[in-house]
């Protein structure tokens, strides 16, 4: 029987070598997936589809910016003590170094004496390659009909050569071209081969796992805010979401999905990574009368690590983006409003040096008050799990229920009962001003003294609590000498002030400060 590929080939059975397996194809699937991508939003450019010139879709995967290991239970059927097995349904952007292969049936008496990641996938051109001075049917529309042509094919290059029974004949264009036969050494899957030595003749339960590229994951926070008693205080409700991009060159139907957060070392590709054996494998079961369980991350502390299980089985479908809620969302979070204030924004930098120029660091120019929304990552606020590095983006709700979009930062990876802080923005109402009264210095005795003036104020129609923040970036000794507000040493290098302002009002901030190098 002969075999039409038209256009750009698609082709679903591999005819070289058949795959020793046993009818029941079904087989068990888990996939931990790393993230290498920075916190915030993927730029959508490494991950999207890609058209090639002749207008069809190719995935992109080797740029995606996160790695898999996938780990497969397959029945396989091997027939003599020495055989063949292969499987086509992996990845195309396996690394071939970390496959391993293992027989939970004999695992002792069945042993791997070669292995081969076979990737030459069919393609028309590389059919064509195949069947130079072989001979080929073409279709070529003549303006009324199909014509068929029928020779041995001499050159693809700059159309189709071939030689007939009337001579030669150059074709430019064709409606499709009929091979008799797929050639020896093309295959239409990605295809990892096994020669077996094996004690045991029969049904084997086999596990498979590798390393693949073009798979990655990251995590986003949506919280809606609400207003609370004061200028200072609110709640949010809290969602988070984790994003799934699979570009490997496979497909993941019923896997076992796994996350992993955190700071993974990596060795280069070059370097060989093999996995260690893994556990057989068990579907999950739900008996009829079982009510079904909405599906959520369970999140356990692994190694130096988190580790996130869904709790249900899911399909990863080749060039997709799938989300899934990372933890069920929850209400009313109290969170803490903090409008701060940075005035001199010069910081020490350098130990071994000082500033004891007048004017050295010193710049009023900055107005801006920072607006900080800081929660706590406690289980009585209805949270208290490991949240995964990602981006938290803020909405309000407006008079006409709409929301509106107020800011976003991003988050590192934070355990719990930790503090959450998230810089929205600049206040609009609130400003600040600093400025330098008074500086003396004495050389002899290295001696600087620094008085300095804070301004806040509030244009809004109620009182605000402002964090005004004072860099001491002269030299590493100081002390402040006196102070209009009572301040709190944040570190070797800062102060702060608490400040309230009532509403359409001023308050200052004075102190003075001396130096010693």
């Amino acid at each position: 029987m002969k075999k039409s590929f038209c256009g750009l080939l698609l082709i679903t059975t591999i005819l070289s070598t058949p795959i020793y397996a046993s009818d029941d194809t079904t087989s068990e699937t888990a996939i931990t997936i790393y993230s290498k991508a920075g916190v915030g939003a993927i730029d959508p450019n490494s991950y999207r589809p890609t058209t090639s010139s002749s207008g069809y879709s190719a995935y992109n995967g080797a740029n995606v910016p996160g790695y898999a290991i996938v780990k497969q239970v397959e029945k396989i059927n091997l027939k003599n003590s020495e055989d063949t097995v292969k499987i086509s349904d992996v990845a195309a952007l396996i690394d071939p170094t970390t496959v391993q292969f293992k027989s939970l049936t004999d695992p002792k008496g069945t042993k791997v004496v070669e292995q081969d990641y076979q990737f030459d996938l069919v393609s028309q051109a590389k059919l064509l390659d195949k069947y130079i001075d072989k001979k080929v049917s073409v279709e070529k529309y003549n303006g009324t009909k199909n014509e068929i042509i029928e020779g041995t094919l001499l050159s693809t290059q700059g159309g189709l050569t071939l030689k007939t029974g009337d001579g030669i004949k150059a074709i430019n264009s064709y409606t499709g071209i009929n091979f008799s036969e797929l050639p020896g050494g093309l295959i239409t899957k990605p295809t990892l081969v096994w020669d077996i030595i094996t004690s045991k003749i029969g049904e084997h339960k086999a596990e498979l796992s590798y390393e693949t590229a073009g798979v990655t994951w990251w995590a986003d926070y949506n919280l809606t805010y609400k207003e609370g008693k004061d200028a200072n205080s609110g709640t949010v409700d809290f969602s988070s979401w984790v994003s799934i991009i699979n570009q490997s060159g496979a497909t993941y139907n019923d896997a076992k999905l796994k996350l992993v957060a955190g700071n993974v070392e990596k060795v280069s590709p070059q370097s060989a990574n093999m996995l260690g054996g893994i556990k057989a494998l068990r579907k999950m079961e739900m008996s009829d009368s079982a009510v079904p369980e909405a599906p959520k991350f369970d999140e356990k502390s692994f190694f130096e690590y988190h580790l996130y299980t869904l709790n249900r089985p899911v399909t990863l479908p080749q060039n997709s983006t799938k989300q899934l809620e990372l933890i069920p969302a929850v209400k009313d979070v109290p969170v803490e409003k903090e409008l701060v204030y940075v005035g001199l924004q010069q910081e020490y930098w350098n130990w071994d040096s000082y500033y004891i120029g007048k004017d050295d660091g010193i710049d009023g120019s900055n107005k801006k008050v920072r607006v900080l929304l800081k929660l706590k990552n406690k289980q009585e606020n209805g949270l208290g799990v490991a949240l995964p590095a990602g981006r938290m983006r803020v909405n309000q709700r407006d008079s006409d229920g709409s929301l509106e979009f107020i800011g976003e930062n991003n988050i590192d990876h934070t355990p719990r009962n930790e503090d959450i802080s998230i810089k929205l923005g600049d206040a609009f109402d609130v400003v600040g001003e600093s400025k330098q009264v008074n500086y003396t210095l004495d050389t002899r005795n290295r001696i600087a003294e620094e008085e300095i003036e804070v301004k806040i104020r509030n244009q809004k129609k109620q009182s605000v609590k402002v964090k005004v923040i004072e860099n001491m970036y002269r030299a590493t000794g100081w002390e402040i000498l006196n102070s209009n507000l009572q301040y709190k040493k944040e570190n070797a290098h800062q102060t702060s002030y608490l400040v309230s302002v009532d509403p359409e009002k001023e308050a200052v901030v004075t102190y003075k400060v001396r130096y010693k190098w």
